[in-house]
């Protein structure tokens, strides 16, 4: 059938170069049609002033001509299509209504000349062409086949009749106007110069189709197209419209024109395996029809379907039969018009008004299904290859013959059926413009026209088809409906609105076409709206929206994962990563969670982190601060048992002074815990090291006073000298020196670097660990390597001392408090380094507890102990044992240390 197809294409060109040849013979040379083409279709020339020629789909194929004919040949057509039938009386009635007009080309009538294009390109090339040159003429006069000058076509019924039309016409500007024919490429001017239409471009119309895709929330659409430029040009749109908006084709196919099993079984397997349940068809309703019995016959149901203009009403589909399989479509459409006069003048149609009108006859016979009298016209021929891949060729015709007395308001068909006048409204608007340009044309005043450089005009009927289309181009017109019909550059409909269908079943079980909404265009704006309360209707089988993924959209909490090689819309579902989430579904990415705050379980919302610090509030805080108190309590206690007996030698021994400086540093070493408790702040963070380190350094510089005196006694036993006495004042100002320094050093710290509160993150993600910064771990590092050399200068003298007399044990008690003080921050060294958080401080609270217990342990329970229970043994004899005179004018007290060495005796005498 291809090969056919294109040998008479080919026929067709060499028809035409002898035609143009004979212009370039002689006079006595004339050149004759070897045959004419097979068209049928309306005249009606004699007597106007201009005719309008028009191309219609009244049949929907072409009979195959025998292959054994090697001669080009013009075949017959077959397949009557009411819908063609009634667009080609709705020219004729709008050509006689303009005709009754006054205000439109009052001084000229329009004639018509319509042609059947069967649906083809062939016929659609054989009309133009006749149009253009006639068939009876010697030689080609165009413009001149009726004789009557030719104005412009209508047509020509599809959008790849109107591209092989408009390609012959377009070589002689011959204005072209569409009324049903969308695809994108016909509004190229480059290669349709002279192609006009009263309808959006199919650009517009796949852009409203994925503005209801995007409204249903589908993003895995399949697609189906006709096997020619609408479907193909249209589906090319699509695609690139799906894409630009991160949408997915789930596949994409073709019905073929010249039916072909293996390409239609392709199709059927792309809709019964794909996962995508939403198809669009880009398809008119005649290269529809054969895969809708497709679906039937594999029984494929539970589809949505999206239709263009070129069959959302077509009743060649919107059969009742085909409602379980196609039931619930929705789709574009025109806009629904009424046409006064329209449906009486359908109806004014009858055989026996002209016995040579053959396609009334066809029509006449198609519709009651019987025969007309003395008529050879066939009728419900079907030449086509059927799906078993075997010819038919049926002549249904049958054995009622026609009596001429049906009624045709018996009829419920295509071509009665006025309720839904879309394209119908199209063939008028179509016819409109071509009027109003020729009443422009018409209406032009001398010396002020549009063309040439003295401002010439054009007349009827010697214009030609450029100046025509000049007025064409800037038509502008409101329609019987008081609607604007303004074209663009492009000679698309610039403004208007597409009404979104739904196929419903009505009560009396035909198909209803329910208005749920519309899409509006202006220029460059759109907009979709479906309202809230529309009912449409779903085919599903739970009657709800359907759904159309390749994958379910992914859930808060994951993120979109690429399938390598495969559309976008197929994907694998991730769960975010800690501290990342995804609150809404089918995000590409998740989304970081701020820095106070962290993903949640489901890692579906950011929550505040746990903040995490040693609290008052809980067990180890509470216990801490409970050891904290307590340990003030008992050294308050201490020192009140100090005050009470001052006067006591044991108390007086070694500088009471200095006791109770070790006893005050003590309780500031012990409540300095409190402050590394709670959550931490800028002030806490500098008052606790600070605190600590000089309460040590009091402590420890206290010690240090009593150990040198104590070394100095030892030095004397040693080495039997004189007594030396070292005056208090001495001890005294050994501490204020130190803490001097130590203070020095502090503000010094306070001032360069301070420790500030830090907000730490790092050690757990999922907390907020509350410490402090210590600033510069120089400053730091001199604070208490301070207090080391103190303690190690204390420790270093006490242990030198400890052999002093067994009777007085206050060298031997400092010691074993030095120890225990080493021996506390020794091990808090690897066991600070080895914890994190809360109780990275607790350890540190431990370890000043522990050593300040120590020290109150060692220096003074001792003493207490023998103070409150042993009270005999607070003398001067015990305390101090026998001390000889050797000087009387040095004044003894309780406090000196006796040690007999060789039966020599000598006194250290400790000044009070």
């Amino acid at each position: 059938m291809a090969s056919r197809q294109i040998s008479l294409a080919l026929g067709f060109l060499a028809f035409l170069w002898a035609v143009l040849g004979a212009q370039n013979k002689t006079e006595e040379v004339q050149c004759r049609l070897m045959a004419k083409f097979n068209l049928s279709g309306y005249v009606d020339a004699k007597n106007h002033s201009l005719v309008i020629a028009g191309l219609f789909p009244i049949h929907s194929r072409i009979i195959p001509v025998d292959e054994a004919i090697l001669e080009p040949v013009s075949p017959m057509c077959e397949g009557f299509n009411f819908r063609g039938f009634r667009w080609m009386k709705t020219m004729i009635h709008t050509i006689k209504e303009i005709n009754e007009r006054k205000d439109i080309l009052p001084n000229h009538t329009l004639g018509y000349q319509i042609f059947d294009s069967c649906y083809t390109i062939s016929k659609a090339m054989e009309s133009s062409l006749v149009f253009l040159t006639g068939q009876e003429e010697f030689k080609p006069n165009f413009r001149n086949s009726t004789g009557s000058t030719l104005a412009a076509l209508v047509g020509s019924g599809g959008s790849s009749l109107s591209v092989a039309a408009s390609r012959i016409l377009g070589l002689y500007y011959m204005p072209q106007v569409g009324y049903t024919s969308s695809c994108s490429i016909l509004s190229d001017k480059f290669q349709f110069p002279s192609y006009l239409r009263v309808l959006p471009s199919d650009n517009l119309q796949s852009e409203a189709i994925v503005n209801l895709i995007k409204h249903f929330g589908w993003v895995w659409v399949g697609a189906i197209a006709a096997d020619d430029d609408y479907g193909k040009y249209g589906v090319k749109t699509f695609k690139e419209k799906m894409e630009s908006a991160n949408l997915c084709v789930a596949f994409s196919e073709t019905i073929p024109k010249v039916y072909s099993n293996e390409k239609m079984q392709k199709a059927v397997k792309a809709v019964k395996t794909s996962t995508a349940k939403v198809i669009v068809l880009y398809t008119s309703d005649i290269d529809l029809s054969l895969f809708v019995l497709e679906m039937i016959h594999h029984n494929i149901t539970d589809r949505t379907w999206i239709a263009t203009e070129a069959w959302i009403t077509s009743a060649l589909i919107a059969k009742p039969e085909y409602f379980p399989y196609f039931g619930g479509t929705i789709g574009f459409a025109t806009p629904r018009s009424v046409i006064p006069g329209l449906k009486e003048f359908l109806y004014d149609v009858h055989p026996n008004k002209d016995p040579n009108d053959v396609l009334t006859i066809e029509f006449w016979q198609t519709a009651f299904n019987c025969t007309w009298p003395n008529s050879s016209v066939p009728y419900n021929v079907d030449h086509r290859v059927n799906m078993t891949g075997k010819e038919d060729r049926l002549y249904d015709m049958s054995d009622q013959l026609c009596t001429g007395e049906e009624k045709l308001e018996d009829l419920k068909n295509t071509y009665l059926d006025t309720s839904q006048l879309r394209i119908t409204n199209n063939v008028k608007q179509a016819v409109y413009a071509i009027a109003h340009g020729l009443d422009h044309l018409s209406r032009c005043q001398e010396g002020q026209g549009p063309f040439g450089s003295n401002q010439q005009c054009a007349y009827i009927p010697t214009f030609d088809f450029w100046q025509l289309m000049y007025y064409m181009k800037e038509i502008k017109f409101k329609s019987h409906e008081d609607k604007w019909v303004i074209l663009d550059d492009n000679g698309d409909l610039k403004n208007g609105h597409y009404d979104v269908l739904n196929w419903h079943l009505d009560d009396e079980g035909e198909i209803s076409f329910v208005t749920v909404g519309r899409f509006n265009f202006r220029s460059t704006n759109f907009e979709l709206v479906i309202p809230t309360n529309s009912t449409i209707f779903w085919n599903t089988e739970s009657s709800r929206r359907p759904d159309s993924f390749c994958t379910q959209v992914c859930p808060p909490g994951t993120r979109k994962g690429i399938r390598q090689g495969q559309p976008i819309c197929c994907f694998d579902c991730i769960p975010c990563a800690d501290g990342y989430v995804s609150e809404k579904p089918g995000q590409r990415e998740c989304d970081p969670c701020g820095e106070d705050d962290w993903s949640n379980a489901e890692k579906s919302k950011c929550v505040p982190k746990l903040v995490e610090f040693l609290a008052y509030e809980e067990a180890l805080g509470f216990t801490l601060v409970i050891l904290s108190i307590f340990g003030a309590l008992v050294l308050l206690a201490v020192t009140v048992v100090y005050v009470i007996h001052r006067h006591t030698p044991l108390v007086k021994a070694n500088d009471r002074e200095l006791s109770f400086l070790i006893q005050m540093s003590l309780v500031i070493t012990v409540l300095s815990s409190l402050l590394f408790i709670g959550k931490p702040c800028n002030w806490s963070c500098m008052a606790r090291q600070i605190t600590l380190a000089l309460g040590f350094c009091l402590c420890l510089s206290s010690i240090l006073g009593k150990t040198i005196s104590l070394f100095f006694a030892y030095r004397i036993s040693v080495s039997k000298t004189r007594l030396i006495s070292m005056h208090p004042i001495f001890r005294k100002l050994i501490v204020l020196i130190c803490v001097v320094g130590e203070i020095g050093i502090c503000a010094a710290y306070l001032v360069l670097e301070p420790p500030r509160m830090f907000k730490n993150i790092e050690i757990q993600n999922v907390k907020i660990i509350f410490e402090c910064n210590e600033g510069s771990i120089e400053f730091l590092c001199s604070i208490f390597g301070f207090d080391v050399l103190l303690a190690l200068l204390c420790f270093l003298t006490t242990f030198v001392a400890r052999q002093l007399p067994d009777n007085y044990y206050e060298g031997k008690c400092i010691t074993f408090g030095m120890l225990v003080f080493f021996i506390v921050w020794i091990s808090f060294v690897p066991a600070y380094l080895s914890t994190k958080g809360k109780f990275k401080v607790a350890v540190e609270i431990f370890a000043i507890l522990a050593s300040s217990y120590g020290l109150l342990g060692c220096l003074f329970l001792p003493k207490c102990f023998i103070i409150l229970l042993r009270p005999k043994r607070n003398t001067d004899e015990t305390v101090g044992g026998r001390v000889p005179t050797v000087d009387r004018s040095i004044q003894l007290t309780s406090a000196s240390v006796s040690s007999e060495l060789n039966s020599t005796t000598v006194s250290t005498v400790l000044d009070e």
